[in-house]
């Protein structure tokens, strides 16, 4: 920093700016923090694809059709892909955070291990895919 002089003649140093570009690669924590945050911008977009989705259903047989059509682009599945990787590292990324941000559990006087909690978030998780999955198929037959 090169010293500043201000009308008295006096010399002063300028003060100290921290430098920000790339403070956040600079340490795995907020690496993994960047992450989630940027999947949480696949996870809005895929709501918002939904909700289209839901309008679509709500103005009739042919705007639905519409829409299930533009679905079927490629360009839509290579989307798809890509929210679905988004998805997966969020709820990766939540289950990780999850026995950090509940209250604790006590079960039989003994606190529930971090480990317990996030295995039965991912239980939860693939459970529902599952069913939500089977009634894609049964609504399909």
């Amino acid at each position: 920093m090169k010293p500043e002089s201000n009308s008295g003649g006096v010399r002063r140093n300028p003060p100290y700016v921290r430098p920000m570009e790339g403070w956040w690669r600079r340490n795995p924590f907020f690496v993994r923090y960047m992450a989630r945050e940027v999947t949480a911008v696949g996870v809005w977009v895929y709501a918002l694809i939904l909700t289209v989705g839901v309008v679509r259903l709500a103005q009739g047989e042919a705007a639905w059709n519409g829409w299930l059509l533009a679905l079927q682009s490629p360009m839509s599945i290579v989307l798809h892909l890509v929210l679905l990787v988004c998805m997966v590292l969020h709820a990766y990324s939540w289950f990780e955070i999850m026995p950090k941000t509940m209250a604790p559990i006590v079960v039989g006087g003994e606190r529930v291990s971090a480990e317990r909690i996030q295995r039965s978030g991912w239980t939860a998780a693939v459970v529902v895919t599952i069913v939500v999955l089977l009634l894609a198929v049964w609504s399909q037959s």
